[in-house]
């Protein structure tokens, strides 16, 4: 496998087909993400909606990390080298590991709406925050990212920028991290064939 696009759940990969990302590569989700979409990949590390995933038989016929998976349900244990790590992280790590050379990061966004609020596309649904509540703190996230970039020196990782996705200062000097716009990534995913 040489592409990979993770989807983290940040409103600026709104309007992006998922579907057509599945032609170019493999494709890891997090979290609610399954509830539209199936990804190759999906990663959940809190309880509950993990738990949820797997009681609901996603995980028998799809792939599924998680941290404690339950008796029987088909859920694959996060590896250890990532294990205490948020969902979107494992999910970058997990494709570094499936030994993916490109991967796109999309909806990582890491800051607040336009309006200062929590930016997530699940908002306002179950084992989610209220759309009107405060951003979600993300320096452990970003902690994460870099650790795992550097990890895999010679893979490289794209972060899909939209109009949503805050500026990252820790993120800028990680010499194979690359921002790429959003309407760019757009443009190379209608030229793929």
């Amino acid at each position: 496998m040489t592409v990979a696009f993770v989807l983290g759940n940040g409103i600026s990969r709104q309007g992006v087909d998922l579907s057509r990302l599945k032609t170019h590569g493999r494709v890891y989700g997090c979290n609610a993400v399954y509830r539209e979409f199936e990804p190759d990949v999906l990663v959940s590390t809190d309880t509950p909606i993990s738990e949820r995933i797997q009681q609901e038989g996603y995980s028998k016929s799809h792939v599924h990390y998680t941290r404690k998976p339950l008796p029987d349900s088909g859920a694959k244990k996060i590896t250890k080298e990532y294990f205490g790590f948020s969902s979107g992280p494992v999910a970058v790590g997990q494709a570094a590991q499936d030994g993916a050379r490109d991967i796109y990061l999309l909806g990582f966004d890491m800051g607040p709406t336009g309006i200062g609020r929590f930016n997530n596309v699940y908002a306002d649904t179950e084992f989610y925050r209220k759309s009107s509540g405060a951003p979600t703190y993300t320096g452990n996230w970003i902690r994460q990212l870099v650790t795992i970039m550097k990890d895999y020196p010679n893979t490289n990782f794209f972060r899909v920028v939209g109009v949503t996705t805050a500026e990252i200062r820790e993120l800028q000097t990680v010499a194979n991290l690359t921002h790429t716009p959003l309407e760019d990534f757009q443009n190379f995913v209608a030229k793929i064939r």
